[in-house]
């Protein structure tokens, strides 16, 4: 009987063992996966300073994120828009794209201009705050607000208000394949506008 036991427990704690290690590996690696995948789809955000600097190595177009702090519908572009995969991959792959907190105190150079916020003070970071000279130099008056640059850094044209991945499909697809170039009047925009199919999902 004790030989049996003996016998018993050679086999199966190697096998519970084993099986265990398995799973603690697949477990593991779906945990790497997760994680790299997670890495993948971010945007890569950057200073617009450094986004004209690329540009002159590497032209592409800039597309800037314009928001604030205490700007609910701000938090939904980046949560809802911003970390879709399908966004992600086109601004990455089309686009420099750039943060700016439009009430913020990031000083910014521009056209050959300097751009700071005098009246922004560090007790007011998450609530309402100075509006920046960069903000009023694009004539921003609504938050969000999402501007496109050409390939040179000048400006192209600003989309107010948050849009879901599909509604920020046609304007990336509209500057970011120059279709923008071929439109010379608000009806060829209509009509674009009318026939566009959006393909990003989520």
């Amino acid at each position: 009987m004790l030989l049996i036991r003996s016998i018993f427990c050679k086999f199966v704690v190697p096998f519970i063992t084993n099986a265990t290690m398995k799973k603690i590996k697949i477990i593991l690696l779906l945990m790497l996966l997760t994680s790299v995948a997670g890495l993948a789809q971010e945007i890569k955000w950057m200073s617009l300073e450094k986004a004209l600097e690329l540009q002159k190595k590497s032209p592409k177009k800039i597309i800037m994120d314009a928001y604030t702090n205490w700007c609910g519908p701000c938090k939904m572009l980046d949560k809802n828009t911003f970390q879709n995969p399908d966004v992600v991959k086109y601004i990455n792959q089309n686009y420099y794209a750039v943060k700016f907190d439009a009430e913020g105190n990031e000083t910014i150079k521009y056209n050959g201009k300097t751009f700071t916020n005098p009246d922004f003070k560090e007790e007011l970071v998450s609530r309402r705050n100075g509006v920046h000279q960069f903000t009023y130099y694009l004539r921003i008056n609504s938050y969000p607000t999402i501007i496109y640059f050409d390939e040179k850094g000048n400006l192209l044209t600003s989309i107010i208000g948050y849009k879901t991945p599909q509604q920020i499909e046609l304007y990336l697809r509209l500057f970011g394949e120059d279709k923008h170039k071929d439109m010379k009047t608000q009806e060829d925009f209509n009509n674009y506008y009318t026939a566009f199919i959006p393909v990003f999902k989520g």
